[in-house]
């Protein structure tokens, strides 16, 4: 199975996410994401945009908090939406595990702009980061299954990921109630 390019890509899997892809969303529905432009890599500067992205899936338990330390820490790991004018609607992590595994995490799309393809192409782009470096599967823990599955993903068993459940799952604070799903992607 195989992931679709970003759109407007060179080459689908072979050049690397830094590069600044032009995405065109096509403008079906009635979603303002049809206006979105780009997906980039992550900056310190979108730091507290994330944290706002972020709160209201934190909130409702689609999201594992992340704190200010986490996020800066990590930015590098991140990629985010753009619409025009360069304000944040989409974000994404790509959590690298091993040289066989990496994790689609904190996907958060601003919810005036769900359905537009933001989702999408954060998710396409953080595939395309993954088979750059060569990583042999693609998993997310997810609320939202559906989502992933049309994106060519297969739903897994969570125990197939030791590494991600020692890394992450031991200090969830839903560890022993956990109702997420897990779904993988072989590149």
């Amino acid at each position: 199975m195989s992931a679709l390019p970003i759109l407007g890509e060179q080459g689908a899997g072979s050049s690397s996410l830094r590069r600044k892809p032009d995405l065109h969303i096509a403008p079906e529905g009635t979603a303002p994401g049809s206006l979105l432009r780009q997906v980039r890599p992550a900056t310190l500067a979108d730091v507290p945009a994330l944290e706002s992205l972020m709160a209201p899936y934190v909130a409702t338990g689609d999201l594992l908090p992340r704190s200010n330390y986490d996020l800066c820490r990590h930015i590098k790991e991140y990629v985010v939406a753009e619409q025009p004018g360069g304000g944040i609607v989409g974000c994404g992590s790509l959590k690298i595990y091993s040289l066989a595994l990496a994790e689609v995490a904190g996907l958060a799309v601003a919810a005036s702009y769900q359905g537009g393809g933001v989702g999408r192409a954060l998710t396409e782009a953080l595939i395309t980061e993954a088979r750059a470096h060569g990583i042999a599967e693609v998993l997310a823990l997810t609320r939202k299954p559906t989502f992933f599955l049309k994106l060519g993903f297969v739903l897994a068993e969570k125990e197939h990921f030791p590494l991600k459940v020692w890394a992450d799952c031991a200090r969830c604070p839903r560890q022993n109630c956990c109702d997420e799903v897990a779904v993988v992607l072989r590149l």
